[in-house]
């Protein structure tokens, strides 16, 4: 009887820590983001969610936009500019991101006239890591949005002294 009691008790338990983890579950994946405006003519809207992190202030995003591209040796990058722009009444911010998708580069000459597949992005940009909020970007319909989260280093060094 005692058995069949603590056994009834534990999975009530964890049935209530299941619909718990499942409703924390369902809150993260349910992402606001109906009040940042619709993409114009030509443009795509992109989001990144965040997952939560532990110490999130020590944490930086570095986004790239860009598109894969078949090129020779040289270095190579996409003119354009990634413009901030604040989201009137709401204090968020999005990206709306100016590019044709022409790329520039380098006029080494290379040995080989071989060609690979490499992702040209404009210049990186780096802001604050917050998983409560979505990084919204505008871009041209041919243009992607890839992202890295940069963590510091564990160990505080010194600075030389002279």
């Amino acid at each position: 009887m005692r058995f069949s009691k603590t056994l009834m008790a534990g999975l009530i338990m964890l049935a209530g820590v299941n619909a718990f983890a499942q409703k924390k579950a369902e809150k993260f994946e349910k992402l606001e983001i109906e009040m940042f405006p619709k993409a114009k003519d030509g443009f795509k809207q992109v989001y990144i969610q965040l997952p939560v992190a532990k110490n999130e202030s020590d944490l930086k995003v570095e986004f790239f936009v860009g598109a894969e591209k078949m090129l020779d040796c040289n270095n190579y990058f996409l003119m354009g500019n990634v413009k901030t722009q604040d989201l009137q009444g709401w204090g968020y911010n999005y990206y709306e991101i100016e590019s044709n998708g022409e790329a520039g580069g380098t006029l080494m000459g290379c040995q080989d006239q071989k060609k690979t597949k490499k992702f040209v992005t404009l210049q990186p940009e780096i802001v604050r890591y917050n998983s409560k909020l979505p990084l919204v970007f505008y871009v041209p319909k041919d243009l992607e949005v890839r992202y890295r989260v940069l963590r510091p280093d564990a160990k505080m060094k010194s600075a030389v002294q002279r």
